[in-house]
């Protein structure tokens, strides 16, 4: 029996990084995969001169195209919340119509925490979470999240580049606790190193910090937790006052 994977997610590479293994497992076994992305990813740049909003967002979306292709994804969508602004606005209503629509059997998204406390990555959880709860969907809702071995291993390259300056508490979420862990082997390694780096206005900068080989292994295991129905959504009020801060 054929089983669908609903990504939500804030900006294009957020799909890659958290589940490119999960998304070409479920590609190779003649699954459906859908993945919906909230922005255009428009102010993802330290040069906005050299890559004014629109510019930006046109290579954005062809980025995102070409790292879906990878992985054999053939169904996305991008929606024109703007970047840096989902905080501000309420999508709840936007993702309840593609999760009746698409009617997945397993939802994938940020944990209230944003994985690296982005405002937009906390509002894209709450939005995907209080949308699941409004539909009754059938699906499991699934929040990406890392592992205590992650924290362990990759402490020294999250702060060179700074991962969770946004996020004082990133996740740790004890294998036991997990809804599904997936270690990607090296063929799979590979193709999720290539869908990675198909975002290259964003990943370049990275790889270049770190190494590619480093790089490669960094985002080998994918984990996810699932939600609870009867978890408190975070208060809108909070995600706002991220966003100014």
């Amino acid at each position: 029996m054929s089983r669908t994977l609903l990504g939500l997610w804030a900006h294009p590479d957020d799909e890659a990084y958290m589940s490119a293994g999960l998304m070409h497992e479920y590609v190779e076994a003649g699954d459906r995969v859908v993945v919906v992305t909230a922005t255009h990813g428009e102010r993802g740049t330290d040069d906005p001169v050299a890559w004014p909003p629109a510019r930006l967002a046109e290579l954005r979306r062809r980025e995102l195209a070409a790292s879906l292709d990878v992985l054999g994804v053939t169904e996305h969508y991008v929606l024109d919340y703007a970047d840096g602004g989902c905080a501000g606005v309420d999508g709840t209503d936007t993702f309840a119509a593609y999760i009746v629509a698409v009617d997945p059997d397993v939802i994938v998204t940020f944990g209230p925490d944003g994985l690296t406390g982005h405002p937009d990555h906390r509002a894209v959880s709450q939005w995907a979470t209080e949308a699941w709860r409004r539909t009754g969907a059938r699906a499991e809702l699934w929040y990406a999240t890392l592992t205590p071995d992650f924290h362990r291993r990759w402490d020294s390259a999250n702060e060179r580049v700074g991962l969770f300056a946004e996020q004082p508490h990133p996740p740790s979420t004890p294998h036991h606790e997990l809804a599904d862990l997936l270690v990607l082997d090296e063929r799979q390694r590979d193709v999720k190193l290539a869908a990675l780096r198909a975002h290259r206005s964003q990943t370049t900068p990275l790889i270049d910090a770190v190494g590619l080989d480093v790089y490669r292994d960094w985002w080998c295991v994918e984990a996810f937790r699932a939600a609870s129905r009867t978890t408190e959504p975070q208060p809108a009020a909070r995600v706002l006052e991220a966003a100014r801060s």
